[in-house]
């Protein structure tokens, strides 16, 4: 194989193109790392080793993790060849002796490459620790390189865990796993870790550059820096991408033809498509995805190119692109940067977070291309969209108690847009409790009422507190006393905390238009019967809490949260709304009853 006959430490060191009919080695291979120094990206793991080999504090253990393609592998390997040298140990082994040449192709008899998920039982470790009591036939040590070792079973593991503990002399092992969470802490504990990182797109593009002027082959810059990209970190698999695109195009590799192979979108394509729906125009965005489809481009790569497109949205519109890792090219980058100033920041979360839902739906659905269409079509009608918020204030204005239908969002928005400032304030203030020009005086009479106005004017958390009070009565001149159960008597609550209490007051003053005191009463709770009551007695209080369920639904508020959420009341509390739920008719609570 050409790794075997390969002397040059050099990675770009050209090698004689294959003569047909010969066996062919994959880039991935004959551009393997050799050397500590050619480890691109994992410095920091190379300089650790190489001082370790330097001072003599070579350990009997390591473990290598991290994601694919990261070179944990070609490390361990390495540090084998760097032991077992016939001029070492040293961190530049020679690469021309038997021994590294033997290891360079796993051929060695003293370095043991083992693979974990076909070698996990507890007889493969037995027999491994049978084998490690004798010396290497010809090097210092007896390597044994453990892959994907998370996949030994729980009873191997326990094997091997007094031989890794002590190992004999002459014994080192090296692991390597991609999922460094299924080791046991056991054996992560007898062993030095080093965690390999994600390589940059940078890195892997000048390397991509280099083996394809090794090749003597023509490739576009967009080309290799698309194959960067998509590798996501991974050296392997972009050299085995770039391998399998150099043999489809020949001697140039284009952007198309990258493209076409992957069955991605072209950038202009996807930038295009982002930009017409900021600009919410519906009809271009459903055109462009007709035309991008009608091409045989994959709708899931195409989703999963604008959920990165929308992550550099986010990006750029928080931090600017300069120093930035995006997905896009150099060349438009620019634009880019004009399409992140367009819409807020919550335009764009909002819009990554229907792509991202409609990624998960589509993993369960034959109707791709539908499913993107709606995650793009609703990105456009994001300014129209009602939020929950927006919802709540509705039915808690004093206007949707009366019975009146929340306005469509597009209309007040774009009427308070034209208005100058001042009017715009106007409105606002005109919205809230705070300014009501009128004044309600306190009597017996309108204390029910204001009691109800308060808690329509409250926010959901204050009027879950608001609804222990019974009834609210007068106690002096501007003073309302509010009675409540003792029962309510907790220590987180509203009505014991002066603060949350103070700003009731305020809504209060607000509805009453003019100063007001509120104090609080606590009442005993009314005596329950004994478990042994009538059936009469519970009958009769089940038809009080009909006819209380007939009255609530007469109120105003509650009737257009009826008509708009389509809503039913289904159950009240005990002591809800006793001052000013009205009476239900005889003939509701009969039909009610008669429902029941």
């Amino acid at each position: 194989m050409f790794m075997a006959k390969r002397k040059s430490t050099k990675p770009d060191v050209e090698e004689p193109a294959p003569t047909p009919g010969a066996e062919y080695t994959v880039l991935a291979r004959r551009y393997r790392p050799r050397q500590f120094a050619e480890l691109i990206g994992q410095e920091p793991v190379a300089q650790a080793l190489i001082n370790a080999l330097q001072s003599n504090r070579v350990a009997h253990a390591y473990i290598f993790t991290g994601a694919r393609g990261v070179g944990k592998t070609s490390a361990a390997r390495i540090l084998a060849k760097a032991l077992n040298c016939a001029k070492g140990p040293t961190p530049t082994p020679c690469d021309e002796c038997e021994i590294c040449q033997a290891i360079t192709s796993g051929e060695d008899t003293d370095v043991l490459e083992i693979d974990g998920a076909s070698n996990n039982g507890v007889d493969n470790i037995r027999e491994l620790r049978a084998n490690v009591q004798f010396r290497p036939s010809r090097s210092r040590y007896k390597i044994y390189i453990i892959d994907e070792v998370h996949m030994l079973s729980t009873a191997a593991f326990n094997a091997l865990l007094k031989t890794l503990e002590e190992p004999p002399a002459h014994v080192k092992f090296i692991f390597a796993t991609t999922e460094i969470h299924k080791v046991p802490i056991t054996i992560l504990s007898r062993c030095q870790r080093f965690d390999f990182g994600g390589i940059s797109i940078t890195r892997i593009l000048d390397r991509l550059k280099e083996i394809v002027a090794s090749e003597k082959m023509q490739a576009d810059d967009e080309a290799l820096e698309t194959v960067a990209r998509r590798a996501g970190g991974s050296m392997r698999d972009a050299q085995s991408l770039l391998d399998q695109l150099l043999a489809f195009s020949g001697q140039n590799l284009t952007v198309d033809t990258v493209h076409q192979l992957l069955g991605t979108a072209h950038e202009e394509h996807v930038t295009a498509l982002a930009g017409a729906a900021i600009a919410k125009d519906t009809k271009k965005v459903l055109d462009l995805l007709n035309e991008i489809a009608n091409q045989g481009q994959q709708i899931g790569e195409l989703l999963d190119q604008l959920i990165e497109y929308w992550r550099d949205l986010m990006v750029v519109n928080c931090a600017g692109i300069e120093g930035q890792s995006v997905s896009v090219s150099s060349a438009r980058r620019d634009l880019l940067k004009d399409q992140a100033k367009q819409p807020s920041l919550d335009k764009i979360l909002a819009g990554m977070d229907i792509l991202v839902t409609a990624k998960t739906r589509m993993g369960r659905s034959s109707h791709a291309r539908a499913i993107l269409e709606m995650g793009l079509v609703r990105i456009c009608q994001l300014d129209d969209l009602v939020s929950i918020t927006q919802i709540a204030q509705w039915l808690s204005r004093e206007g949707a108690a009366q019975g009146s239908k929340p306005p469509s969002p597009a209309r007040p928005s774009s009427a308070a847009a034209s208005a100058p400032g001042p009017e715009k304030k106007k409105l606002a203030d005109d919205s809230g409790p705070e300014n009501t020009s009128h004044r309600i005086d306190l009597t017996e009479q309108s204390a029910a009422d204001v009691l109800q106005q308060l808690i329509s004017n409250s926010g959901f958390a204050v009027q879950a507190e608001l609804r222990k009070i019974t009834s609210a009565a007068i106690s002096g001149p501007n003073a309302l006393v509010f009675r409540v159960p003792r029962r309510y008597n907790a220590p987180s609550a509203m009505f014991l905390d002066p603060i949350r209490l103070s700003k009731v007051g305020e809504t209060l003053n607000g509805i009453v238009g003019q100063p007001c005191k509120i104090s609080i009463e606590w009442i005993d709770d009314a005596p329950r019967e004994a478990g042994a009551a009538s059936k009469s007695s519970a009958a009769l209080a089940m038809g009080q809490q009909r006819q209380t369920r007939a009255g609530m639904m007469q109120l105003p508020f509650v009737k257009n949260a009826a008509e708009i959420l389509g809503a039913q009341i289904m159950r009240v509390d005990e002591g809800f709304g006793a001052a000013t739920v009205p009476a239900a008719s005889t003939d509701e609570a009969q039909e009610e009853d008669d429902d029941v």
